[in-house]
């Protein structure tokens, strides 16, 4: 009879933890999900396998279909907590799909690189006069030079470069420093560089850039991250890491990842980069 007590009580106590945490965590989720979604016509809403919110569509009569909505129409949808415990409705807007059109006139460099640098900056003629699709999407512009630099000063050069081929343009994303090694046996110029040599000229690449106004970045891979460039010289500058799975693993901080090399946009065809923004603000 004792034994039952306690495990009556015990029992008691575990279901009133759970509750706990669960209303703890509705109240959690109401304030982190947003309260409007936007999704393209004949598109809908979802949530990645195993995700404890769930959506429940709209009925006929409290909205429109999302299968049969278009562009400019809106609905709602209840999002739900295991499928059962409501935590709120949100809005969700139809939108056209946006589509990436090719732009921008591609150029060498001999010097200091290695392959083509492509800059796609600049308006596009249409019958309706000159347009520019990525400034209208409301896209931030940035971009990432190759570098071949083997000592500050040409580091510096390489800057003064990307500064002058900008110039004129409204760059609103970081300008950045990238240094791959290459491929064995093309004799690079770069082989055998120094990690502390490599740091450097990271370093006096991204202060000519933010002299310039602009926000410097050095992008890298796990390997360059651990055993090439020593991060703690870098650390005043954004850092963006290359790393090509569903969650980073990287042991320092970052502020922009690269998480996929395969990645699908409309527009494009063929594999695409693709990156997250982790900068708060």
């Amino acid at each position: 009879m004792i034994f039952l007590r306690k495990f009556a009580k015990r029992l008691v106590t575990a279901v009133n933890c759970c509750l706990l945490a669960l209303l703890v965590l509705t109240i959690y989720m109401q304030k982190q999900l947003p309260d409007r979604y936007s999704v393209v016509a004949g598109e809908e809403i979802t949530f990645p396998p195993g995700d404890p919110i769930q959506m429940v569509r709209p009925t006929a009569s409290g909205g429109v279909q999302a299968a049969q909505s278009s562009a400019g129409d809106s609905y709602h949808l209840d999002l739900k907590l295991l499928g059962t415990i409501p935590v709120k409705t949100v809005e969700v807007n139809v939108v056209e799909r946006k589509l990436v059109t090719v732009s921008g006139a591609p150029f060498g460099i001999k010097m200091f690189t290695d392959g083509l640098m492509v800059v796609g900056m600049s308006d596009i003629p249409t019958a309706e006069g000159r347009v520019n699709p990525a400034k209208d999407a409301g896209l931030e512009v940035g971009v990432y030079f190759f570098s071949q630099a083997v000592n500050t000063w040409e580091a510096e050069e390489e800057a003064d470069y990307i500064l002058s081929a900008i110039e004129g343009y409204d760059i609103a994303y970081p300008v950045a420093f990238d240094w791959e090694p290459i491929s064995p046996g093309n004799n690079a110029r770069t082989d055998g560089l120094d990690n502390q040599v490599l740091t450097q000229c990271a370093a006096a690449f991204c202060e000519k850039i933010r002299d310039a106004g602009y926000r410097p970045a050095v992008y890298f891979n796990q390997s360059l991250g651990y055993l090439r460039y020593d991060l703690r010289e870098l650390t005043d500058y954004i850092l963006w890491l290359a790393e090509y799975d569903t969650k980073p693993d990287f042991y320092y901080c970052f502020d922009l990842w690269q998480y996929t090399h395969t990645g699908q946009v409309a527009g494009i065809e063929g594999d695409v980069d693709l990156d997250l923004d982790l900068r708060l603000g």
